[in-house]
């Protein structure tokens, strides 16, 4: 089996600060990051910035700085929220990286060597804020591009290099057919599927006259265009520190990339163009491409001009950062456009995290105080009924979510984890143990205390990947050291088995791990 693990974000444009539609995939492929190195898998989770093209060039402009001292600004911005988030990103490639070049030239001049690379003209609307071509079909009237509406498509008639796309079509519908879970989700597939039989066109790789971008090694007066050049990020971000930037030392390793994440709107490039590109340069293809979907708010589509955005950075600091990420990856279903309300935020926060969640943390660790001196019951837990309903629900768990998280279907993973809270609260309510104590059946009470202290465990284990911080609090309240998370052992599948909480262990006294949430009016 393989034993390392590669997952990418997009690599974002910083002409701005990140908004939530930046941060969500970031989240998701965090997600995925820390649940592959519970797997024991050594693990990169690689996001990183896109800063070359026309439209780095006008934000700087716009901004009053040059393109590279905007960049620098921009990407700071994406690691502050990215560290606000606890988003531990093992590798952060900026494009303009000098080595980031030096491999982009060698797969030119592989690609180029290939005979898949001629130089024609192209005529088109050209659409900056995508950094495309468009078919004069796909435009709104006006010219307006169908994403970015706020303005007309410039009409260009300019001398490319051209990558033949064409020649790849064939070879393209082949490999989709032998691979039909590369795409994620299956609707996402079926339109790339349907793009290609249509009929591929050669796309131009160049623009010229253009100064913020990487020359072309075989005629400078054109730079490299934006996606040529970014889609190649992902491979500079698998070398070393200590690496030269080579492509044979950048796939030595973590190569080919097991999982891209990125937004529906770039799935044609992650699928078609990077695929093609890559046979061209006669390297693997990478594993899986999953196309999230779009954010709403309050029904509408977000806009600067709307007054709608959603501010991540408001968000955390009201909220923090774990519950952010939990809401985002349980309510917001990845692969769908869906739609974000505040006060559904607040809503779903107060049912699972403090009432459902921590009222039960809370209530059972006071028990244990209270019947036990404030340690874990001592019984065998092998010995526990196979019936037992709490350990019906949690003996196969950690298979059924991990099964989820390879399938990137996160809203999945959280409802069946916050199954085994909704069944402790209620077996708790329907048994009483404050009653059951009374009569002195004491053995009934340690079974029930354990149980759901077990089902404590289990559930912060299997969401540390998405509520980091509520989980580790989750531990120190079951008497874990502080540090229990960091630990190796904790990177290993076999914590996800029932059973595993230390009878006799001591239990700190309960504290709140998730206030609930009051909206002033």
């Amino acid at each position: 089996m393989k034993t390392t693990y590669a997952v990418t974000t997009p690599l974002f444009y910083p002409n701005d600060k990140p908004h939530m539609g930046s941060l969500y995939p970031a989240i998701a492929a965090a997600v995925i990051a820390w649940h592959q190195k519970q797997m024991g898998k050594e693990v990169l989770m690689i996001t990183g910035t896109d800063e070359h093209g026309q439209k780095m060039k006008q934000s700087a402009q716009l901004h009053g700085l040059s393109p590279q001292n905007h960049c620098d600004q921009m990407a700071e911005e994406f690691l502050k929220l990215w560290k606000l988030m606890n988003i531990q990103s093992d590798r952060f490639i900026r494009t303009t990286s000098p080595k980031h070049e030096a491999i982009v030239i060698e797969f030119f001049k592989r690609v180029d060597a290939a005979g898949d690379i001629y130089l024609g003209n192209q005529q088109g609307y050209y659409c900056v804020q995508c950094e495309e071509f468009k078919s004069e079909k796909d435009l709104l009237p006006d010219h307006i591009c169908p994403i970015h509406t706020n303005r007309s498509c410039d009409w260009r008639d300019e001398p490319n290099y051209f990558f033949r796309l064409s020649a790849y079509q064939q070879k393209l519908i082949e490999f989709h057919e032998q691979h039909p879970d590369f795409i994620q989700p299956e609707s996402r597939r079926n339109e790339v599927l349907n793009f290609i039989v249509q009929g591929l066109r050669d796309f131009s790789i160049s623009r010229i006259n253009l100064d913020w971008g990487i020359p072309l090694p075989t005629d400078p007066e054109h730079s490299l265009y934006v996606w040529f050049d970014a889609l190649l990020g992902y491979i500079t971000s698998l070398l070393e520190t200590e690496d030269e930037p080579t492509l044979e030392n950048a796939t030595s390793k973590f190569y080919p990339i097991d999982l891209h994440i990125v937004g529906k709107d770039i799935l044609r490039f992650h699928t078609i163009y990077w695929p093609a590109m890559l046979m061209s340069a006669d390297l693997p293809l990478p594993k899986k491409v999953f196309g999230h979907g779009f954010l709403t708010k309050d029904g509408q589509k977000m806009g600067k001009s709307l007054g709608n955005i959603i501010d991540p950075y408001d968000l955390i600091d009201r909220f923090g950062a774990d519950a952010v990420r939990y809401y985002f990856m349980k309510e917001i279903e990845f692969g769908k456009d869906s739609d974000f309300s505040e006060n559904r935020f607040v809503d779903v926060l107060n049912a699972d995290l403090a009432n459902g969640l921590g009222n039960l943390l809370s209530r059972t660790v006071n028990m244990i105080h209270q019947y036990c001196d404030g340690k874990v019951p001592t019984l065998k837990p092998a010995e526990i009924s196979s019936n037992h309903v709490l350990k019906v629900i949690g003996k196969d768990l950690g298979d059924r979510i991990s099964i989820l998280y390879e399938q990137i279907a996160i809203t999945k993973a959280c409802k069946e984890c916050f199954s085994l809270i909704d069944a402790s609260n209620r077996y708790i309510t329907e048994l009483t143990p404050w009653e059951l104590m009374k009569t002195g059946d004491r053995p009934q009470v340690d079974e029930i205390l354990y149980t759901v202290l077990e089902s404590l465990r289990l559930y912060a284990y299997l969401m540390y990947p998405i509520i980091p911080t509520l989980a580790s609090k989750i531990y120190i309240h079951l008497g874990y050291p502080e540090d229990h998370c960091d630990r190796a052992a904790f990177f290993t599948w076999q914590e996800a088995e029932w059973g595993l909480l230390p009878c006799g262990q001591l239990l700190p006294r309960a504290k709140p791990i998730f206030q609930r949430i009051i909206i002033q009016d």
